[in-house]
């Protein structure tokens, strides 16, 4: 694995820590980007990577998504990500997320985690027996924030969505817009459930074909190969997996005049986000529009560390905010000529500081 600090995604990182555990096999990296604006906060990602230096990549460009995210979503939280590599049997142990919380809990509060892919909320109660520093804990009553943050980042990613058609389509209303979701899981197949509920015409896809074509059955929707949704004539191209999917090729395939979903890292380079915009594709930035699990887990810690009850109305005022932060970027980039992402990135980090 090359040095951080030379890697092309090293933005003045504040901490970047390799956690290794040899008696329950963990390997992790936790990367603090900022911490100007509180302590940093951002998911735990469980993935087997090919290559390690692609983890430390992941990384660096993770926690810095997560400072302009937190910074843009109006929280006192700075921008962190850990990651711990799996092997290729994705191995995971009760020993693996005790010696990842006492890692967490070493850092004495500068990071907080909570669930990312590959990590769900029975790991974060886990993780939770070592350390304070966590959140995306099961709340035990529907009233409050709390548990898998999936549901409320698919929830801010649907009025992200309708923000962006009404930007750029002139329509108050989804009812035959024609959807392309890539990726059913948490994220995707509960915005594809929320944009049905209101009656767009979707087209699904998923590395997992089982999982999207029961999905598309249950709210009437076509599925086409993970290979091609890309390529799929539509008004809104709605990436919700992997990232760095917008990249040469990824750009020059799209067919629609609108790309709105909840992947992190969409842009593999920034400047894809010209290239989306020299095409006219209204590119809604993935940190802002997909805040909204931050924005719950961010609330939920918050009110935990202050003994109070985080009201799960509180939350969705605050998801509800999303499309005036879009709104504000796509009017600064019609009136500078910028793309989207250039003028969010300098939003945001005028925000931290920098």
């Amino acid at each position: 694995m090359a040095a951080f600090w030379t890697e092309s995604d090293f933005d003045d990182h504040e901490t970047v820590t390799l956690v290794r555990d040899a008696p329950s096999g963990l390997t992790a990296i936790v990367a603090i980007h900022s911490t100007h604006l509180g302590p940093a906060a951002g998911g735990t990602r469980f993935w087997h990577y090919a290559d390690p230096s692609l983890a430390m990549r992941d990384a660096l460009r993770l926690s810095r998504g997560m400072s302009y995210k937190n910074a843009m979503a109006g929280l006192p939280m700075g921008g962190g990500k850990a990651v711990i590599l799996a092997d290729d049997k994705n191995t995971k142990t009760p020993e693996m997320l005790a010696a990842f919380g006492d890692a967490v809990q070493a850092l004495g509060g500068r990071y907080i985690t909570a669930e990312d892919v590959g990590i769900g909320e029975a790991d974060m109660v886990a993780v939770a027996k070592r350390t304070s520093f966590v959140s995306g804990l099961p709340s035990g009553d529907g009233s409050a924030a709390g548990g898998d943050p999936g549901p409320f980042t698919a929830m801010g990613i649907y009025h992200g969505l309708k923000a962006a058609v009404a930007h750029k389509l002139g329509r108050d209303d989804l009812k035959g817009v024609h959807v392309a979701v890539q990726g059913t899981g948490s994220v995707g197949g509960g915005l594809a459930r929320l944009l049905a509920r209101d009656g767009a015409r979707l087209t699904l896809a998923d590395r997992n074909a089982v999982r999207a074509e029961a999905l598309a059955e249950e709210l009437g929707a076509q599925t086409v190969g993970a290979d091609v949704i890309m390529s799929v004539s539509c008004d809104v191209f709605s990436p919700n997996a992997l990232g760095a999917i917008l990249n040469d090729e990824g750009v020059a395939r799209l067919d629609a005049p609108i790309v709105a979903g909840g992947a992190n890292n969409q842009l593999a380079l920034p400047e894809h986000g010209a290239a989306l915009a020299a095409r006219g594709i209204l590119y809604a930035p993935d940190y802002v529009i997909n805040a909204g699990g931050i924005i719950s887990v961010a609330l939920e810690y918050l009110a935990r560390q202050s003994g109070e009850h985080c009201d799960i109305n509180e939350v969705r005022l605050r998801l509800k905010q999303i499309p005036e932060r879009l709104f504000a970027i796509w009017r600064e980039s019609d009136a500078s000529g910028r793309s989207p992402d250039e003028v969010a990135d300098a939003m945001a980090q005028k925000l931290i500081g920098r």
